[in-house]
């Protein structure tokens, strides 16, 4: 139970950062899907699977915590070290400088991955019956 409270707890911070940031980032011009859009969707997603995870705990759970979480790290950091130009409908979303928030979605994104993997692994192990290799 606790492996389940602590990275629903990471998502949750994950949610609340980006629901936070969001206001601050609507402006996009036509076509162009805005960077809050993104982050209330990425807020959206956390507090979903959060919840889901904190109710089931169950392998798909985790899983979809690791894609969230890992995803959500992933971006951070690509978007904080290398300058990508605006795609498709997607902006330029290229932020060089670390500050709080930011900060402590980072570590919430990168605890998180941490967290749902050991519970996915963990879910594994225990579903395997004893005596036989799987």
């Amino acid at each position: 139970m606790v492996l389940r409270i602590l990275t629903a707890v990471a998502l949750f911070i994950d949610a609340g950062v980006h629901l936070l940031l969001a206001p601050g980032h609507q402006d996009a011009p036509p076509g162009v899907i805005s960077q809050g859009t993104l982050f209330l969707l990425e807020a959206a997603a956390a507090l979903i699977v959060g919840v889901w995870v904190l109710v089931r705990g169950s392998r798909a759970s985790y899983a979809a915590a690791l894609v969230v979480a890992f995803t959500a790290f992933a971006a951070v950091m690509l978007y904080r070290y290398v300058d990508i130009p605006a795609f498709g409908p997607f902006p330029a979303m290229y932020d060089p400088v670390w500050f709080f928030s930011k900060s402590l979605s980072a570590v919430a994104e990168a605890a998180g991955s941490l967290l749902a993997l050991a519970g996915l692994v963990r879910n594994s192990q225990s579903r395997r019956a004893p005596g036989r290799d799987t």
